[in-house]
């Protein structure tokens, strides 16, 4: 666009469609992170997309009340596909995968948080492309032919992913700042106050003492067991 031309007025534009997928087993920050950010951008509709109507709960039982099923989904600008251990059963469902490979086909940004990349992978929608995912299962994104980044927030293309569950505040600012004015998006992040300053110095594995590396391990073991099987059989499907 010729600088002199002017940028079209943010009121009579049509919204910005940002489509995030809700499933049973959700990480809810995963999902309620970024779509803060991206429902107090102006200009923007949210759609909460699942198979089907009714409520789902989170990993940690917070329930959730999807707005659309895939059927009744609009061609989507942004696609976003939220993490948590519910994933795993998205990578074998393939109503789940058609319908991301549908949206992504005349999506401007196909994204995710967390572990939620995987699900992508599931899809083909990563092969060749730079990722990131949660620390966890950040070694699961070779699997599905993507380059494994450990960045907070990555970008190839049109393919943006965040890391684990808090990285999505910062997918949603670093993507929000694409999609609108840039002031705008700074604007959000200061309305929302975001300025962390966490009050322990753990929050990434290189920086996580041994014993907060094996508290977690521990946390994780049987259902780090249960992935690693079922995200070598998504990718032999997705090969």
């Amino acid at each position: 666009m010729n600088d002199a031309t002017p940028s079209p007025n943010p009121e009579t534009r049509p919204p910005l469609e940002i489509g995030f997928l809700l499933f049973p087993g959700i990480q809810q920050l995963d999902l309620t992170g970024p779509y803060e950010i991206f429902a107090t951008l102006p200009g923007t509709r949210i759609h909460l997309v699942a198979a089907q109507h009714g409520p789902v709960r989170s990993v940690t039982g917070l329930p959730l009340m999807p707005t659309a099923t895939f059927a009744e989904c609009p061609p989507l600008d942004v696609v976003c596909v939220p993490g948590g251990l519910g994933m795993l059963a998205l990578l074998e469902d393939e109503a789940t995968l058609a319908f991301l490979r549908r949206q992504a086909a005349g999506a401007r940004f196909v994204t995710a948080v967390c572990t939620g990349a995987l699900v992508l992978g599931a899809a083909g929608l990563l092969r060749g492309r730079r990722a990131t995912t949660h620390w966890a299962l950040h070694d699961a994104l070779a699997a599905f032919g993507a380059i494994p980044v450990a960045e907070r927030v990555v970008r190839d293309g049109s393919v943006v992913t965040g890391g684990g569950v808090t990285a999505g505040i910062d997918f949603a600012l670093t993507l929000a700042a694409e999609l609108a004015d840039p002031v705008d998006a700074e604007a959000v992040g200061l309305l929302l106050e975001y300025a962390p300053a966490p009050p322990f110095a753990s929050g990434r594995p290189e920086t996580a003492s041994p014993e907060i590396l094996a508290r977690c391990a521990a946390w994780m073991e049987a259902d780090r067991a249960e992935a690693e099987a079922r995200i070598a059989a998504a990718a032999r499907r997705a090969a």
